[in-house]
């Protein structure tokens, strides 16, 4: 998508890898400022081969958006956001009949980054986003729908389009659009984590589930991080501006609703 976003700082949580990094890389390339912020330290490393090979200054910033201390520091490196991008999630299996305390201390963790965390960055950098500005959250398919044994995942993504639409009504008087984008089966190190679980819960090959994934789709094949970038895009620029409070689903017709 023609985007021209040359004056335009966008933040970016969750921007090391997978549909995050891929964002960075489309936003650089409309011509925007970039700010990538990551749990893993290697966020200053990818900030500067960004930097590098898009000759322009790549802010990379490690933030456990769970943390609200790490929040506060994040957020003062930042002197204005004309988009924030809540991408950061965490994505994991959490078994009701497992009987592991693990699961509680995993199932607090997800909606501790992907809800908490989800409204707490975007409440500490409020007062840093421009009037008009644009805040695109990343929820998923199954924010609209749901799976077996990732009830903290589903319910977290829910969460977040409940969220999106209610901060949609809070920011209008600023002319802040608020809107989420749904992904569904993306290669990235999270889905195909996911792949794996559901593949051995079921006692068959990953190869064999994935196929039964992409054919039950309405366009086949597995959809690339890239492949995300044109509707966040979309969501920043101007042909959006009449547009808040909506959730996007991109899934190559997989949910249809």
């Amino acid at each position: 998508m023609k985007v021209d976003l040359t004056a335009k700082h966008v933040l970016i949580t969750g921007a090391n890898r997978g549909i995050g990094l891929g964002l960075a890389e489309g936003f650089l390339e409309a011509g925007a400022t970039v700010t990538i912020v990551a749990l893993e330290e290697d966020v200053a490393e990818v900030a500067e081969q960004l930097s590098a090979r898009y000759e322009r200054q790549v802010l990379g910033i490690s933030c456990d958006i769970a943390d609200l201390s790490q929040i506060d520091q994040m957020q003062a490196q930042v002197k204005h956001v004309d988009v924030l991008i809540n991408n950061a999630g965490f994505e994991y299996i959490t078994p009701i009949a497992d009987p592991s305390d693990r699961i509680d201390e995993i199932f607090r963790r997800i909606i501790e980054i992907n809800v908490i965390g989800t409204f707490s960055v975007t409440r500490q950098l409020l007062d840093k986003i421009a009037d008009g500005g644009r805040i695109v959250n990343t929820a998923s398919m199954w924010g609209k729908t749901a799976v077996a044994e990732f009830s903290a995942y589903c319910a977290s993504k829910h969460a977040v389009i409940g969220l999106t639409r209610s901060l949609a009504q809070e920011l209008a008087p600023r002319q802040i659009s608020v809107n989420a984008v749904c992904p569904g089966w993306v290669r990235t190190f999270a889905s195909m984590r996911s792949l794996s679980f559901m593949a051995a819960q079921q006692k068959r090959t990953e190869a064999d589930l994935l196929e039964e994934i992409v054919a039950a789709q309405a366009l086949e094949g597995l959809m690339e991080p890239q492949d995300m970038v044109d509707m966040y895009l979309f969501l920043a620029g101007p042909a959006a501006d009449n547009i808040t409070g909506q959730s996007f689903t991109v899934d190559r017709g997989e949910l249809m609703q």
